[in-house]
């Protein structure tokens, strides 16, 4: 039986806090969306696939941008597409693509949500003719996704650039920064020292409650600026865009920027780089919804590859 109505791609964007799904068949064609909390992975899978019941008779693809790490190596059976061992409590071995796949029975894509967001910036975004291109998100973790052509990047695993681990700053008080970070992994790298949850965990507020000259800010802007010099000098991208929820203090991007050249010192010889950061380090072009473009496009390519 061919499917009544419209033929429809559902995206899904995964993140420590919440589950975003899309019906349509794209981002300007949407026709419905949710948000959906993440408890565990029993409910929100549940959660995603009672959403998605109306439409199952029209939906032809699913793609999936959500936190990692994730396991990406199509040989990995079940296991493919399903998250790895994650600082998300109850996460690990989560068989997301297979779950999906088996109930929705159509093809489904499943990436990290940065890669996801890279793709789409460098398709339709502010990464747009930046090849490569790196989307960088800092919120409740820290992610980084590499696009190339417009395709993101694998390999061993896929990137990971949160979990570089910087040198240790000191605050505007001139003292060490003593902070032991908060990933349960490697306590100090750059996610564990200057994610949202490190900003909490930190001060006992939120990132948008804190005023611009708190004393935390100087330490996320070096942290970050650290990941991002890394960054520059090993992928080589050309342009770099940085979303976010801790991105959305408005005096955070000009410290890291600064803080960016201050690091380069001027060794790579690109006007972009040594004067003109602002057009190199940049927002998102589609903002919140890069990650859930990504997953749309996720999907249509799930199903020109069959």
């Amino acid at each position: 039986m061919q499917p009544r109505g419209p033929k429809l791609f559902a995206a899904i964007e995964g993140g420590g806090t919440k589950f975003v799904v899309s019906v349509g068949r794209g981002l300007d064609q949407e026709h419905a969306r949710t948000r959906i909390p993440t408890t565990t992975p029993d409910e929100t899978i549940d959660a995603i696939l009672a959403f998605l019941a109306p439409h199952r008779a029209q939906l032809i693809a699913v793609g999936v941008g959500m936190f990692g790490p994730l396991e990406l190596n199509a040989q990995a059976g079940n296991a493919y597409g399903g998250t790895l061992a994650t600082p998300k409590p109850g996460w690990s071995h989560v068989p997301m693509r297979a779950r999906l796949a088996a109930a929705l029975r159509v093809p489904v894509a499943v990436d990290t949500d940065v890669n996801a967001a890279a793709i789409a910036e460098s398709r339709r975004g502010a990464l747009l003719g930046a090849d490569p291109g790196v989307y960088l998100t800092v919120g409740t973790g820290i992610g980084g996704g590499v696009a190339v052509g417009g395709k993101p990047i694998h390999g061993l695993l896929h990137p990971e650039l949160g979990h570089l681990i910087p040198p240790t700053l000191r605050g505007p008080d001139g003292k060490r920064d003593d902070f032991e970070g908060v990933c349960p992994f490697h306590g100090h790298c750059v996610e564990g020292l200057a994610s949202g949850t490190a900003i909490r965990a930190r001060t006992g507020k939120g990132a948008e409650e804190l005023r611009s000259d708190h004393p935390v800010w100087p330490l996320v802007a070096g942290y970050l600026a650290h990941l991002l010099h890394a960054c520059v000098l090993v992928v080589s991208p050309q342009r770099i865009a940085i979303g976010g929820g801790v991105v959305k203090s408005p005096h955070l991007l000009p410290r890291v920027r600064q803080a960016l050249g201050a690091l380069l010192a001027g060794y790579v010889p690109r006007t972009v780089v040594v004067r003109e950061l602002d057009r190199y380090l940049v927002t998102p072009g589609l903002g919140d919804d890069a990650g859930l473009a990504g997953a749309y496009m996720l999907a249509s390519d799930a199903l020109v590859l069959g």
